[in-house]
């Protein structure tokens, strides 16, 4: 079969970091390997760059089109995009699947999904393919909810989780056209790798291990090894909790030394608490490549804040993670969770830790209760109405304690003691200097867009979409808060890393 594997562009970037990171659809390559070795005939479509859909659909004539929903904020673009497929090739199937697919089903039963994939991908998406070239029924596939005259029903479940091995490297060549367009902060063009998949840990606010069952599955030394050798210079090691199992990690980092690999620039994601038990791993790792970022999710500036997020951690092991970082010459970068729920001396308190502790490179975002989260259940009753684009963790969805405006002030503050204020310590001039000339238009045009997180005004334009009346909240009887979160989800442990904010596949359907 002809299948069309389609990268929605998320439609709302006009806050965050997202135009830092422009990230190859890793989960697609995947899923478009799997279709290979099936013998079908992939094309993979990243609509964050030209041409567009329509120019696709008569170009490659699909029977089959796989729709990436990697985060709910996407969810109106992608039932947008199945629409206008069903309308422009009305007898294609058209399967969504992806992380916030497979975590939130329901948001896409559209009369034009014909399927939603609720788990990975590259098991999913050749079989569907094998089930329609054959003409066989679909409850043979699995791990599928399909439109029926009936409703929506679903298949068998997967009876285990396909072993990461037994996936076919990923099939980067679908994408070799668009290779200089994927980027992370200065480093262009980047590979993204995936060494391992899912959490083990119950971070109350990510839908990761959720999804997985806090399950953790890592691809063998060897095969691990192979694709970190065939990426280019830079290179984005996407697992949402990368050193995890720290003798893994080790063996791994002897084996890329061995086979005489290195790389100009590595970004990784992993937990605090991990580094501050284990610097040996940080040890091991700093040859590998010139520079390597490490991606923290520091989330609070103090240990009341951890416990509230189900951290199960401690600002001392944050404090030591970066101690140990920086000492071995690792750049420290990081993420601070905002409740609304916040008075004016918890935004003080963020700005003391970030200050005394030279935090600037942190980012920030807006505690999100995400579909498939049992947050997202507790908070339901605030969130009907609410509209998908701000789910990108740079809006609230209920009236903050301090009023809307007060808020956003000091979320906007907030921001201009970050790196990125050019009005700041670090002026365009030293963005420009890190770069080649060739690069500058980019990163002005990138640095130029991230400045209206730094504007109230900003904000409060989009903050009244979907918000409802205030009387809701006096009539809406919710759980007992802690840092804005329920009691009884601020008890457990965790940590999901960064790789949703940044477009990393994750699996589920990718």
């Amino acid at each position: 079969m002809k299948v069309l594997l389609v990268r929605p562009d998320p439609g709302n970037e006009r806050f965050g970091l997202g135009p830092f990171f422009r990230v190859e659809p890793l989960g697609l390559e995947y899923v478009g390997a799997g279709l290979i070795q099936h013998g079908h005939e992939p094309t993979i479509v990243d609509l964050r760059f030209r041409p567009g859909l329509r120019t696709w659909l008569q170009r490659s004539r699909p029977e089959l089109v796989g729709i990436s929903a990697m985060h709910a904020l996407e969810f109106d673009q992608v039932l947008d995009l199945a629409r206008e497929i069903r309308r422009l090739s009305p007898g294609t199937f058209i399967l969504v699947g992806g992380h916030a697919a497979a975590s939130y089903a329901v948001a896409l039963e559209d009369p034009a999904v014909d399927a939603i994939a609720l788990d990975d991908g590259e098991e999913i998406m050749p079989a569907l393919a094998d089930a329609l070239a054959a003409r066989r029924p679909l409850d043979s596939v699995p791990a599928l909810r399909v439109r029926t005259r009936d409703g929506w029903v679903d298949s068998r479940p997967l009876e285990e989780r396909t072993g990461l091995d037994e996936v076919p490297a990923p099939a980067r060549s679908l994408v070799e056209r668009l290779r200089r367009q994927y980027h992370c902060l200065i480093f262009k063009p980047v590979w993204a790798v995936e060494t391992a998949r899912g959490c083990p840990f119950r971070c109350s606010f990510c839908s990761v291990w959720q999804l997985y069952d806090r399950s953790f599955r890592e691809r063998s030394i060897g095969a691990v090894a192979d694709d970190f050798g065939a990426a280019g210079q830079n290179v984005f090691i996407i697992d949402d909790l990368f050193w995890n199992h720290p003798e893994r990690s080790r063996e791994l980092a002897r084996e890329i030394k061995r086979r005489g690999i290195r790389k100009r620039w590595v970004l990784v994601q992993s937990r605090c608490d991990l580094v501050a038990r284990h610097p040996e791993l940080l040890e091991e790792w700093r040859p590998i490549a010139e520079d390597i970022d490490i991606f923290f999710g520091l989330e609070s500036a103090s240990d009341a804040g951890l416990a509230g997020l189900a951290k199960d951690a401690t600002t001392n092991q944050s404090l030591e993670a970066a101690r140990i970082a920086r000492s071995m010459n690792y750049q420290v970068t990081g993420n601070f969770v905002v409740d609304p729920d916040w008075n004016e001396d918890r935004f003080v308190e963020l700005w003391d830790f970030v200050r005394n502790h030279g935090f600037q490179r942190a980012g920030y975002t807006i505690l999100t209760p995400l579909p498939g989260t049992k947050l997202f259940e507790q908070m339901r009753p605030l969130l009907e109405d609410q509209p998908w684009f701000k789910y990108d963790m740079h809006h609230v969805l209920w009236e903050p304690r301090l009023g809307a405006r007060r808020f956003f002030e000091l979320y906007a503050e907030t921001w201009k003691r970050s790196m990125l204020n050019l009005g700041g310590q670090k002026k365009w001039i030293d963005w420009a200097r890190q770069i080649r000339p060739l690069q500058i238009p980019y990163l002005t045009r990138v640095l130029l867009r991230t400045q209206r997180m730094m504007k109230t005004d900003a904000y409060m334009k989009e903050h009244h979409a979907g918000v409802r009346a205030k009387a809701i909240l006096a009539n809406t009887s919710l759980p007992a808060m802690t840092d804005g979160l329920p009691m009884d989800l601020a008890d457990g442990a965790g940590s999901g890393g960064a790789a949703s904010a940044a477009g990393a596949p994750g699996g589920a359907g990718a």
